[in-house]
């Protein structure tokens, strides 16, 4: 890892292989449409790396006067718990997660925020119809216990959805500490009247028993990395999804097996399959807004959208 002071204004993408992302040619063109004067430069680390690494990274983008912020995916829980101290100021949804996605500037004050509690949210708006769980007692599942899948949860269970909660919630996940994790905050956010069940699935075919088990229209979600930074799918092909299920994979990018495997499914178990690229977009956004200190919604919003849909991969 190379970090050098930035000649000029500079935006980092903290990942693992943010060479391959749309990002590095999205951005620019954003940019110019934003008149934002900035460049994008990828920094990759690899999976659950040392703490000190997390920390040279956090520490380089505040004492850098040209880095202006970051938006972090994958180590979005490692690289928190490594330097949250090297933060002034904590946004809430960080701070009771234990995650961020958003590193920015506030003054001389380093700032530490969680937008994937709301960009998730806006992704599953995208695909999920009104009152569907009211209409349907459809259950959710979610292989991964990571930043995103805290944050899918959070936005389940929030009270405007009141009548409308999924009757159950699942979590697998291949490691205890996570799987823990992610329950202890699932507690602290149960509205009541939903059923949570984890899972820990370290082995090829686990995933796939759990899924045998919910119910027709469930929610089945990959957040587990999986088919991106590394190839494969946390079900294997034996996997067989709940008919009529909505299939999201939260990647765009990589060979995305997981959802190739639903699309191999799509029409005999009449399935909606959905991939990540408004998460991409509703992410990137909101990050780009908070580095920027400008708003990014409505027209804005629809322009940076149609920007993007012009380098999907």
């Amino acid at each position: 890892m190379n970090l050098v002071p930035a000649t000029v204004p500079t935006m980092y993408f903290v990942g693992v292989t943010t060479k391959k992302s749309s990002i590095m040619k999205v951005f620019p063109e954003w940019a110019k449409a934003l008149g934002i004067d900035a460049v994008m430069k990828g920094i990759d680390i690899a999976i659950h790396e040392k703490p000190e690494v997390y920390r040279e990274v956090v520490d380089f983008i505040k004492n850098d006067p040209m880095s202006m912020g970051a938006l972090v995916t994958t180590h979005k829980i490692d690289l928190y718990d490594a330097a949250k101290d090297l933060f002034e100021v904590h946004g809430p949804l960080a701070s009771r997660f234990g995650e961020l996605s958003s590193i920015s500037k506030q003054g001389d004050k380093l700032a530490a925020h969680a937008k994937d509690p709301i960009t998730s949210g806006l992704s599953l708006l995208e695909f999920v119809p009104d009152n569907y769980f009211a209409d349907t007692d459809a259950e959710v599942f979610i292989m991964g216990a990571g930043g995103s899948a805290i944050s899918m949860g959070y936005h389940l269970m929030q009270e405007k959805y009141k009548g409308n909660y999924p009757s159950k919630i699942v979590i697998a996940n291949r490691s205890q500490p996570r799987l823990t994790e992610i329950e202890n905050i699932y507690k602290t956010l149960d509205p009541g009247g939903i059923e949570f069940e984890y899972y820990l699935t370290p082995e090829p075919g686990q995933n796939d028993e759990v899924l045998h088990s919910m119910k027709e229209g469930s929610i089945i979600v990959n957040a587990t990395g999986l088919g991106k930074d590394r190839p494969g799918s946390p079900l294997t092909d034996d996997a067989v999804f709940p008919k009529k299920s909505l299939v999201w994979e939260i990647n765009y990018r990589g060979d995305l097996r997981f959802l190739h495997q639903a699309e191999e499914q799509q029409e005999q178990q009449e399935l909606l399959v959905e991939d990540g690229w408004k998460y991409f977009v509703y992410g990137w956004t909101s990050v780009i807004s908070e580095v920027f200190h400008m708003p990014i919604e409505g027209e804005t919003f629809k322009m940076c959208d149609e920007i993007a849909s012009g380098f999907r991969q």
